[in-house]
């Protein structure tokens, strides 16, 4: 059995020409947001998901990089950091660093912020057994361009960093768990880019696994960028609710809320929304609605109910910020209907939330089964913890976290 990594290998050394002006003087890994250079949000991350040693491969600008994070004492990790010359390219870097690589380890680019969640990664890499496996945002937004093809063994058949190959449908992110054994010989002795060394080869060799993630990545690559990364590091507090069942009285099998006179609150969910509302958080409805399908309301109907749901809310001093639903049939196959978990993902993206850090309140299995699928925190509601439990529980954590 392998050893879970600890190491995690940061190229860091490139000049960031496409964020000038401000990387004429700063690296792109330094820019700040809410107070701390990008770079130090992904390795207060690395650290929470148990990583030890972080080694920097630097090259513009380090001496500033080495300023800033130094032995990584700050950052409750080990730092190390190899410098080269600015304008070398990344596969140089690592091969440069390839006394100083552990066995297996993490590479990262220094630009990409996803919010890992590595016992996860290390489970499909195990089980996979490849010698590598890259990260793949799943990219059904348009967000960037495609550079792979994933089979359905879950194994990349197509590396095109060129991203002109018919039939591409994902992007490679880094956030790569590498075996140095297979990698190291890929490594030519000219320059060239990592992922154009490596890559292909392996996949050539059936040896390229993909971890694919619909969750989306932030990053300091290019200007228009900035501002969706700024909006994520601000973390602005949200919960995410079920409706039926949490909200109001769930409905007998079979059966739909179909007009607003339909809508009975449960005890206390007013009261909760009215909570979270004070203590500023922004509140997120996900809600399956199959009667829309099945001819038992319309989307009118629909809307109307969530209305008066809406309405009361705020009359009561709460405010739901947006409600998600899915209005397919049980056996329509799409990507929205919980257990699946479309309509997190979409919430994720609107309003750039990390979901690993944003629980999701349900009352059954399903609910449960779509928050595992996002990678949400998960919290049941019943009859004995309704949801205003919850909030008073979720509500006392936060103010002890920033506190």
């Amino acid at each position: 059995m392998h050893s879970r990594p600890t190491q995690a290998v940061i190229l860091a050394g490139g000049r960031g020409t496409r964020l000038a002006p401000l990387t004429d003087t700063l690296p792109k890994a330094l820019i700040p947001f809410h107070g701390k250079p990008f770079l130090g949000h992904v390795i207060d991350m690395l650290r929470e998901q148990g990583f030890e040693r972080v080694l920097l491969l630097l090259g513009y600008r380090a001496e500033a990089m080495i300023d800033h994070f130094g032995d990584g004492s700050a950052y409750g990790v080990e730092i190390s950091h190899r410098v080269t010359a600015p304008d070398d390219l990344t596969a140089h870097r690592v091969k440069d660093a390839a006394g100083e690589l552990d066995d297996r380890f993490l590479l990262l680019y220094c630009d990409n912020y996803w919010p890992m969640q590595f016992d996860r990664m290390w489970r499909a890499y195990v089980d996979s057994g490849a010698a590598a496996q890259i990260t793949v945002y799943a990219n059904r937004d348009g967000y960037t361009r495609d550079s792979v093809i994933v089979g359905d063994d879950g194994f990349v058949t197509v590396f095109d960093r060129g991203r002109t190959t018919p039939g591409l449908s994902g992007v490679e992110i880094s956030y790569a768990i590498l075996q140095k054994s297979a990698v190291l010989p890929l490594l030519p002795d000219h320059q060239e880019l990592f992922e154009e060394a490596v890559y292909p080869a392996l996949t050539a060799r059936g040896e390229l696994h993909a971890y694919w993630s619909e969750h989306r990545y932030y990053s300091v690559g290019g200007h228009e960028r900035l501002p969706l990364t700024e909006a994520f590091f601000a973390r602005s507090p949200t919960i995410i609710l079920d409706r039926d069942g949490v909200l109001n009285v769930r409905p007998p099998r079979a059966e739909y809320v179909c007009t607003p006179e339909e809508l009975r609150w449960l005890p206390g969910a007013r009261e909760a929304l009215a909570a979270f509302n004070r203590a500023g958080w922004r509140v997120l409805v996900v809600s399956n609605q199959p009667g829309v399908a099945r001819g038992r309301m319309t989307l009118d109907d629909l809307a109307a109910v969530h209305r008066r749901l809406c309405g009361e809310a705020e009359d009561a001093g709460g405010r739901i910020d947006r409600i998600y639903f899915c209005p397919h049939g049980w056996d329509e196959g799409c990507d929205c209907r919980k257990p699946a978990p479309g309509m997190l993902f979409q919430a994720q993206r609107d309003h750039h939330l990390d979901l690993t850090r944003t629980t999701f309140l349900g009352d059954d299995e399903r609910d449960g089964q779509a928050a595992d699928a996002a990678g949400c925190p998960f919290g049941l509601v019943t009859e004995s913890e309704p949801l205003v439990a919850h909030a008073e529980r979720l509500l006392a954590l936060r103010t002890a976290a920033v506190g």
